[in-house]
């Protein structure tokens, strides 16, 4: 059974920093193209970042582009997003993604395994 755990959400200044993860059981992070979305209040879920099983270049939403980043470790199969210079309006909960097949990328529909969430909120 395919399960994927977030952690690492929580409150923080506008300006500071979070690492969140998403430790995968029941499959193989190296073996998945993986990506993190998030929803705010009101607001549907949108993309933030995906990174390819075949290790090409990351991608970003233009809107977390040079603060945040998308990396995997294989040993502990565990896939991580850094996030900089919060702002206010990243506040949200942050799922994390992962497709099979290989076709990963911005679209939600291609993700085939969900997380349950982890909530950032980021005062200003």
């Amino acid at each position: 059974q395919v399960q994927l755990a977030e952690s690492g959400g929580g409150l923080v200044q506008a300006g500071g920093s979070l690492r969140l993860s998403c430790a995968a059981s029941g499959l193989a992070v190296s073996t998945y193209d993986m990506a993190w979305f998030r929803q705010a209040p009101g607001k549907e879920r949108e993309f933030v970042a995906a990174i390819s099983w075949a290790g090409s270049r990351p991608s970003y939403a233009d809107s977390v582009k040079g603060r945040f980043a998308i990396s995997r470790l294989y040993t502990k199969n565990t896939v991580y997003l850094h996030m900089n210079s919060l702002k206010p309006e990243d506040a949200a909960v942050y799922y994390c993604a992962a497709d099979q097949r290989g076709n990963g990328g911005a679209s939600q529909g291609t993700y085939e395994y969900w997380g349950q969430g982890t909530q950032v909120t980021v005062s200003s």
